[in-house]
């Protein structure tokens, strides 16, 4: 059938029983499907071009798609829209349906009953007597002609009552051989192809009426071929010689009618889609714009704007939703203002205490050290008591400089002091004043990756102090095993690592290192006379030069300490150039074992690895502190720093087994 026609195909539903069968089907117009097979070049080859073409087609639909994640609005409207067009195409197809299947049966039966009574008409003038013709030798000839001449005048007379209406056709009843008294009559120039091989056999051999829907078509293009329905049956003419009659009904009305109805309904459904696409729009509009407004009151309020409320009109759901919001700003307002004034005060105690204890420590101090210095004539117990009281006020007045110093980080009064410094004189520094430590603790302290010089602009007093709570502590938990301090410097960044090889980290212990006066374990001694302040201090001087003091720690396989920094004041880190966890931890050590690659983290591709030496050496330190230095650098508390959900950096570790003697340091 022709798009949008009325009439079925040859051979579809609407062919009733006994009728011709329709023309079958035809090879396919797409041909053979293409045979699969692998594109050229390899295998990689064709994934990195399937990959470029999807990021390609994919990049001008970025808009889009971050436009459709983001308007809650626009994925409701456009999904009512489709939903709507979908039941409307639905309705659609089922009111044509039935219109159509209305307009074919009323057209048929109007077909039957029309060609009803020209079949009996065909029928009484076959029965009427015929003259056979002439005396005079003539009458074969004239019977001949009288034939021809009935069925010219049958398919006249039957195709005058309904001009334009239908037309009639005429054929003898064999296809081939009739000569032309027996010839095909047809009206209104009608093409005898127009009807269909299988149903000239239905009719040619049955008794009955048969119908059936095909394309009618006319003698030297006169008309475009148009649906129709034809009616035929098998009836004898005057003489008694079997012929086919055809009444052939044109569709063009129905066809009419048929594409009125689906106009009307595609421009209904057009305008109903419409129509509700913009009331989905206003509905959705009314309860998306309070939402909104609430997200952006909840913003501000985020950025410290706490004075900010949502207009609240009417008394409707959203409405008591206003009122909610307005009342948990307010009640957050309130606490956060009670905090910060806790906190001002907290602040400002810890801030008093610590300058209002200087003075009477100041004279307890002086006090201490005449009794210290005449410890010799005292008797061994109260020389010993002397000795203590000395201990415990260094302690006590490294104490209060945390004190103070915790006081300016919480009041954000902390000032940076950058300068370009290199990161081999701080360590330096710090390892020979904590060599007398390691010492007693039967420890070494060794050095990695200091050939090149490591620049950065870094506040030398802050990063001091780091370090030497980190080496310090490696010292204090290393259990009398080296420490390795590693440095090394990629991309914008520089690093300074610190491994021991000492109890290490418990499992949980990793979120509470950071908290002040923590202590991995409450039972061991402060031999170092640490105040439990020094890693809260560390981490918050880390944070001031925009960097990371990180850990990763094992059950007995010690720690390691990372401290990154970077190069350049404000510069954001993107990765670090020495790896969190070591490579001779347990874990890669197990890999290593079994052949599988080693854990070295997660280094950005901004920050490339550096290829370091084994170990070097570094200048013999000073045997005694710098003056100067702060007591608050020397914490000795025990506690570890840990990784706070940060990336692991990539980047090459060198492997150093605490049983490796340096040749140079620690002699």
């Amino acid at each position: 059938m022709r798009q949008g026609s009325v009439a079925p195909e040859p051979g579809d539903p609407g062919v009733r029983g006994g009728r011709a069968a329709g023309p079958g089907r035809g090879p396919s117009r797409f041909g053979r499907p293409p045979r699969g097979g692998r594109p050229g070049g390899s295998g990689e080859a064709g994934r990195l071009m399937v990959r470029f073409a999807m990021r390609w087609i994919r990049r001008p639909l970025l808009p889009a798609i971050r436009l459709w994640r983001r308007n809650i609005q626009l994925r409701i409207v456009v999904t009512t829209l489709l939903m709507s067009l979908g039941v409307v195409v639905l309705l659609g197809f089922v009111v044509i349906g039935q219109v159509r299947n209305g307009l074919l049966e009323a057209k048929a039966k109007a077909a039957q009953s029309q060609a009803a009574g020209g079949f009996s008409v065909a029928r009484e003038r076959a029965n009427e007597p015929v003259d056979p013709g002439g005396q005079d030798g003539r009458g074969t000839d004239d019977g001949r002609t009288a034939s021809s001449s009935w069925r010219s005048d049958l398919v006249e007379q039957l195709a005058s009552g309904g001009q334009g209406a239908f037309n009639v056709v005429a054929l003898s009843a064999e296809s081939e051989g009739a000569g032309a008294s027996r010839g095909p009559r047809t009206s209104g120039g009608v093409d005898i192809a127009s009807i269909p091989e299988a149903l000239r056999t239905s009719v040619g051999q049955g008794t009955g009426t048969y119908e059936t829907y095909i394309q009618i078509m006319y003698k030297n293009d006169e008309h475009e071929p148009e649906p129709g329905l034809v009616v035929g049956t098998r009836l004898n003419d005057a003489d008694g010689e079997p012929y086919e009659l055809y009444y052939l009904f044109p569709l063009a009305q129905e066809e009419e009618s048929l594409n009125l109805v689906r106009t009307t309904l595609a421009t209904a459904g057009l305008f109903v889609v419409v129509l509700l696409g913009a009331i989905a729009w206003l509905v959705v509009r009314q309860i998306v714009t309070p939402v909104r407004m609430a997200a952006g009151i909840a913003e501000r309020l985020s950025a410290g704007r706490l004075q900010e409320r949502m207009k609240v009109t009417g008394e409707d759901d959203i409405a008591r939703l206003g009122e909610a919001f307005n009342k948990m700003a307010q009640n957050l307002q309130l606490k956060i203002q009670q905090l910060e004034e806790l906190s001002r005060m907290q602040r400002r105690f810890v801030s008093d205490v610590s300058h209002e204890l200087r003075t009477p420590l100041t004279t307890v101090r002086m006090a201490a050290d005449v009794i210290h210095e005449a410890r010799k004539d005292f008797d061994p117990i109260t020389a010993r008591s002397a000795e203590l009281l000395g201990d415990q006020l260094d302690r006590f007045e490294s104490l209060l400089s945390d004190l103070l110093e915790i006081s300016r980080f919480d009041a954000g009064a902390a000032a940076l002091e950058a300068e370009p410094i290199d990161l081999r004189e701080v360590v330096r520094r710090v390892i020979g004043g904590a060599e007398p430590l390691a010492e007693r603790k039967g420890s070494r302290v060794r050095v990695v990756g200091d050939e090149q010089p490591v620049v950065a602009e870094a506040d030398a007093r802050r990063v001091e102090r780091v370090l030497r709570n980190l080496v310090v502590n490696a010292v204090e938990h290393g259990e009398g095993r080296d420490v390795v301090v590693r440095m090394a410097v990629a991309g914008g960044a520089v690093a300074v690592a610190v491994r021991d090889y000492g109890v290490g980290l418990k499992p949980g212990e990793a979120t509470r290192v950071f908290n002040r006066f923590w202590r991995a374990d409450p039972a061991r001694a402060r031999t170092t006379g640490g105040t439990g302040l020094g890693l809260s201090i560390a981490v918050e001087d880390a944070r001031l030069h925009g960097g990371w003091l990180q850990a990763w720690g094992e059950p007995g396989g010690g720690s390691q300490f990372r401290l990154t920094l970077p190069r350049t004041a404000d510069e954001p880190l993107r990765g670090s150039p020495i790896p969190l966890e070591p490579e001779d931890s347990r874990q890669n050590r197990e890999r290593a074992a079994v052949g599988e690659p080693k854990s070295s983290g997660q280094l950005l591709t901004s920050v490339p690895a550096q290829q370091v030496s084994a170990r070097s050496t570094l200048p013999a330190p000073p045997a005694a502190c710098p003056s100067g230095v702060d007591p608050a650098a020397l914490p000795g508390s025990g506690a570890r720093v840990v990784a706070r959900g940060a990336e692991r950096a990539d980047g090459p570790a060198v492997q150093t087994s605490p049983d490796r003697e340096d040749r140079t340091r620690g002699r």
